[in-house]
């Protein structure tokens, strides 16, 4: 069996504006942000570079060589693409690949963007699980199948086209060269990739919709909630308005990278043959951002109107205990005024001490036992309740 090469990679929104700045920390470890410089060396040294390049293609992109034989490619709208030759078992290689992309590369990009926008705590902790694609040439099916049982992987299905055949697994793909090129190969696996990565971020965005959703629900679904308990989660709420807002900004950038990797994939004549494998694929994408663009609108709808609810009920339980403190201290006022006009002179004495003592007493536990009243007490939640949707 002739493994030619192997690859994984990853995809995350970004600009030329961020490629420049991956390309001068790289190059130089330097970065134009309030960022350490010896960690940045550090990082840098931590990747073994052997050359980087800026590349200009239909997307410019960064090609880095470890000395080590990595070759990685960082493109302007952030897919980035770490391949090997295959030099010893392809389980070995798999295992390079993802230890420097994860504990070499990764650590670096991630640091010299560390400043700005932060990513949502719900996303920033979710390991990602890069598909492993395996590039064989002329291999015979008993190949393919040994390769399939070493990785341990189903076949989900096969693909036979002229020049090449693709068998996929869970964290697999197979993709047998019988006559294209090896660049051409590694042009529609960067589009695959590309693909992958992109409908991996929606799932993730629909199922963080449902999370937020159905904790929301579960309170307001109770019809009712003591005092004590509303600004504990008006403050999850508003953690929850944070990460919408900027989730949103982050969906609402991922149209454009359709429409260019759809562009390029169709202006170059290199991915003729791949085209149909991959034509309907961007179609498809861009109606399920649309549909996810509609969903996180109703749970950004959902999250402001359960703020406003939980606020009111706060303001509501705010004011009904200042309102019985003021007429605690009048009354403890008017007490006093009362005792201090029942004598003909003003004076200091023991028992005039002790009685404000005993007055300001009274006044302080009875506004405790008005707040404790309060924050007991049961507030109603209105709330229309509706079918749910199968999102």
């Amino acid at each position: 069996m002739n493994v030619q090469k192997i690859y994984i990679g990853g995809w995350f929104q970004r600009t030329t504006l961020h490629l420049s700045e991956i390309y001068d920390f790289l190059k130089k470890a330097e970065s134009p942000l309030d960022l350490e410089h010896e960690r940045l060396v550090a990082l840098r040294d931590a990747m073994d570079l052997q050359s980087v390049e800026m590349k200009l293609w239909h997307l410019d992109y960064v090609d880095l060589i470890s000395r080590t034989g990595i070759e990685t490619k960082i493109y302007e709208d952030g897919l980035m693409i770490v391949s090997i030759e295959n030099t010893r078992e392809v389980d070995n290689d798999v295992t390079a690949l993802t230890t420097y992309y994860e504990q070499k590369l990764s650590p670096g990009i991630s640091y010299i963007f560390s400043l700005g926008a932060p990513i949502p705590k719900e996303l920033a902790h979710i390991k990602t699980i890069y598909p492993y694609f395996v590039v064989l040439d002329h291999a015979e099916q008993k190949d393919i199948d040994a390769l399939m049982h070493q990785f341990e992987q189903e076949r989900y299905f096969d693909i036979h086209e002229k020049g090449f055949e693709i068998y996929r697994g869970d964290k697999l793909y197979i993709i047998n060269n019988t006559s294209e090129s090896l660049s051409d190969i590694e042009k529609f696996i960067e589009e695959q990739i590309f693909i992958r990565e992109f409908k991996t971020q929606l799932h993730r965005y629909l199922n963080l919709h449902r999370i937020i959703w159905e904790r929301i629900a579960e309170v307001k679904e109770r019809g009712a909630i003591r005092g004590d308990e509303v600004g504990a989660f008006k403050g999850k709420i508003e953690s929850y308005a944070k990460t919408i807002n900027l989730i949103e900004a982050r969906i609402n950038q991922m149209g454009t990278y359709i429409r260019t990797r759809e562009s390029i994939a169709k202006e170059n004549t290199c991915l003729t043959h791949f085209l149909n494998v991959l034509e309907f694929k961007y179609e498809t994408l861009a109606d399920t951002l649309e549909y996810i663009k509609d969903i996180w609108t109703m749970t950004k709808n959902y999250v402001e109107s359960a703020l406003s609810l939980f606020s009111g009920i706060q303001a509501k339980s705010t004011e009904s205990s200042v309102r019985n403190l003021t007429v605690i201290t009048s009354m403890g006022v008017g007490a006093t005024l009362i005792g201090l006009f029942s004598q003909k002179l003003p004076q200091l004495h023991v028992s005039g001490v002790i009685y404000f003592v005993v007055v300001a007493g009274v006044g302080y536990s009875a506004d405790k036992l008005m707040k404790r009243i309060y924050q007991r007490r049961m507030y109603s939640i209105g709330d229309i309740k509706i079918a749910k949707d199968i999102a």
